[in-house]
């Protein structure tokens, strides 16, 4: 058999083969780049950034919309000493917000309220009392200014004690405020911070977030009732 013939023999049977479970360069997803996206394309726009004017410069931050009238669940140290406090949409568009209330850093939560011309989509309150080291999780949020930038990990870890979950996914500065997902798009968590034992500001796959049910305690005495 001629050394062509023979190639293109070899190719097509290799890639015949492949081509019956994946299309290789034919971009082809597998189920867990599906739940990703599906659960992307149905949050971020629910999520917004968050700058806070404070003395020193500009606080950078995310939230979360809670309520389609204009309420927003942030981390109460991004807006902090702030003297005015700008939400901008994942479409753009920026309000001014009136801090309703917050919490100190342990809890580490805030409540905005801007005033939008038509209904916000919403996020969906998931429940942080079944959860488990070794679920997958992920994250949306602002890192350094990059707005609706998604990242995935795990649960590394559950502090009941000082009411923490611990997690891989990425978590930079600006992302502080912003949820954390499960796999069928509900909030367990809203992102805190990360560990730097050097004071770096980069990730080291360390970071922390409040368990939802916290954040629906603070919402309940806030008066503020998700999905209004």
């Amino acid at each position: 058999m001629p050394i062509k013939v023979l190639i293109l023999s070899v190719f097509l049977a290799v890639n015949l083969t492949l081509s019956s479970d994946y299309v290789v360069f034919g971009g082809t997803l597998v189920p867990d780049e599906e739940i990703n996206i599906s659960v992307y394309e149905a949050i971020n726009p629910a999520i917004v950034s968050i700058d806070a004017d404070i003395d020193d410069g500009v606080s950078s931050g995310t939230g979360c919309v809670v309520t389609s009238d204009g309420y927003i669940l942030t981390g109460s140290h991004v807006i902090e000493g702030g003297k005015s406090v700008t939400v901008t949409m994942s479409s753009g568009q920026t309000y001014k917000a009136q801090v309703i209330s917050a919490l100190g850093k342990n809890k580490d939560l805030a409540l905005l309220k801007i005033s939008p011309k038509k209904p916000l989509q919403t996020i969906k309150l998931g429940d942080s009392a079944s959860l488990k080291v070794g679920q997958k999780v992920l994250a949306i949020g602002n890192p350094f200014g990059f707005n609706g930038t998604l990242t995935q990990g795990i649960i590394s870890r559950i502090d009941y004690k000082k009411g923490k979950i611990q997690t891989d996914a990425a978590i930079n500065p600006g992302c502080s405020g912003g949820p954390l997902l499960n796999s069928s798009g509900e909030v367990i968590g809203i992102n805190q911070s990360i560990y730097n034992p050097d004071n770096n500001i980069s990730n080291i796959g360390i970071g922390f977030a409040i368990p939802i049910n916290e954040a629906k305690k603070f919402m309940q005495l806030a008066k503020v009732e998700k999905g209004r």
